[in-house]
């Protein structure tokens, strides 16, 4: 065998390869990006978005170009072009006496509302830590069984409650309490009547506030409750100091829930006078069914909620910071 084919036998030296990641990479330079998959977010949240704006945008839209018009039933019914009246509409609203005592009447049935309603959704939500499971289990279920009840529904049992003649109420304040309320009309004093409506509207809020606010409490550590117990410190500072800083959030996130709702209660006085509320009875939500469907000024009525929007803007704004808040501690 010659040298040559010696040196053709021999076995080819292996040529080392860079690892994965080390030494000269090809050159994305000149390429485009890929589209793959990045359109894809945007058509699945299309239809959300298209329902919100259909729901919520557009109505909101037409209610500001309403308030700016004179609509009348004319305008509504035939589709002809209402006259542009700029900022008459509001001026007409803000010198109505009967406008600032709605809204004064509108804010301090809210606030009286949400007090009540925080007080016992606490203290139910409570009284729900400490009960044993199949007890807790049929509170949860009565709460949930009293928030399905339909207002229409509501609204009779607690006017049959309040009948002159032949209500629980007068009843029981006269046969138990020793109280001359036979055939006593609730009614015929508003703040009485606000009483009674408040109690429906209570009444229909407080299982979503006791059933989430025990959830928030159920995150609370045991560790901090048994340290302040070992310190020392009472019922009262416990719940002060070491409960109340954790349901915090979800606190005032109920709270501010709760005077939107309150604040908008139209329903709730509607029905229980019989859909003929007195004049006494007008709250704000009231005041714009009035003008828009029983004085045909559609316009004012659009332009009263506009008012109503501006005024819990600020509440929503707060509302939406605190979901934030939870959101970045989460």
């Amino acid at each position: 065998m010659s040298a040559a084919d010696t040196k053709a036998a021999d076995p080819a030296v292996p040529v080392p390869r860079h690892p994965e990641g080390i030494g000269p990479q090809p050159s994305n330079r000149g390429r485009r990006p890929r589209k793959a998959g990045q359109l894809l977010p945007y058509l699945l949240i299309g239809p959300t978005i298209v329902a919100i704006a259909a729901v919520f945008v557009w109505p909101l839209v037409k209610t500001i170009l309403m308030s700016f018009q004179d609509i009348g039933r004319k305008e509504l019914w035939t589709g002809d072009p209402a006259p542009w009246v700029g900022f008459e509409q509001f001026s007409n609203i803000f010198g109505d006496p009967a406008f600032w005592d709605s809204v004064v009447l509108t804010v301090v049935f809210m606030a009286a509302c949400v007090v009540t309603t925080l007080a016992f959704g606490l203290a139910i939500a409570l009284m729900m830590q400490r009960m044993s499971t199949w007890v807790r289990l049929l509170v949860t279920a009565a709460l949930i069984a009293a928030w399905s009840i339909p207002l229409m529904v509501a609204a009779s049992i607690f006017r049959w409650f309040s009948d002159s003649d032949y209500g629980v109420a007068n009843m029981v304040l006269t046969k138990y309490l020793g109280l001359d309320f036979q055939g006593h009309n609730w009614f015929l004093d508003y703040k009485q009547g606000f009483v009674v409506i408040g109690a429906v509207v209570v009444w229909g809020a407080i299982p979503f506030v006791a059933i989430t606010l025990y959830a928030a409490l159920t995150q609370v550590p045991r560790e901090l409750e048994e340290a302040a117990a070992i310190d020392g410190v009472g019922a009262f500072g416990n719940f002060r100091y070491v409960v109340l800083p954790v349901i915090k959030p979800v606190f005032q996130m109920v709270a501010t829930l709760s005077v939107i709702w309150d604040f908008n209660v139209l329903g709730q006085v509607w029905l229980m006078r019989g859909t003929k509320p007195e004049p006494e009875y007008e709250v704000l939500g009231l005041y714009a069914f009035n003008k828009a469907f029983e004085s045909n000024s559609f316009s004012q009525g659009a332009a009263i909620s506009l008012i109503t929007v501006l005024l819990l803007s600020g509440v929503a704004v707060y509302y939406l910071r605190q979901l934030l808040k939870i959101g970045d501690v989460e």
